[in-house]
């Protein structure tokens, strides 16, 4: 089993917590594809942030390489895989998950869509976003989307402080 908590901070004390439970994935290579093609699946606009709405519109994977790469980290079971980014042409970051011979990434349809290539010749080692590189709420949401509520423990806590 493995367990993922997002933590919720009122004055740097954590007043509350996300905590989801599933049986990641073994690392294979079957299981990468099995699982890409999966998020891929259940990507859609109501996990995106505003700026990336109306251009995922006509481009369906726009605005999801970040939860969508972190989703992916979370259910695959390895330490092998570095989450990279990489800025595109339009100035954006670009994640994806690489190990030393191979990349893996869910959203790389929406730069051949567009004719451009993706940031790989670019990219960096890099650490998640946010205090604490704390997993966001949206790779959360779609995780459980991915698994399915029966195969996942979804709880909420709350603490004093």
């Amino acid at each position: 089993m493995k367990t993922i908590e997002r933590h919720r901070y009122k004055n740097k004390k954590i007043f509350g917590t996300r905590r989801i439970t599933f049986n990641p994935y073994r690392y294979s290579e079957h299981n990468m594809c099995l699982l890409m093609g999966l998020i891929k699946r259940n990507l859609t606009p109501n996990l995106l942030s505003t700026k990336y709405k109306e251009e995922n519109l006509i481009n369906p994977l726009y605005g999801h390489c970040y939860h969508s790469t972190q989703a992916l980290f979370y259910l695959i079971n390895t330490d092998l895989l570095i989450p990279m980014s990489g800025k595109d042409y339009r100035n954006d970051y670009h994640w994806w998950l690489q190990n030393k011979y191979r990349i893996y990434d869910v959203t790389a349809e929406q730069y051949y869509k567009v004719e451009k290539l993706p940031p790989y010749d670019y990219g960096k080692q890099s650490k998640w976003y946010g205090w604490k590189q704390r997993p966001h709420m949206r790779t959360l949401d779609l995780i459980v989307k991915v698994l399915g509520k029966e195969n996942v423990t979804d709880e909420e806590l709350s603490y004093k402080i």
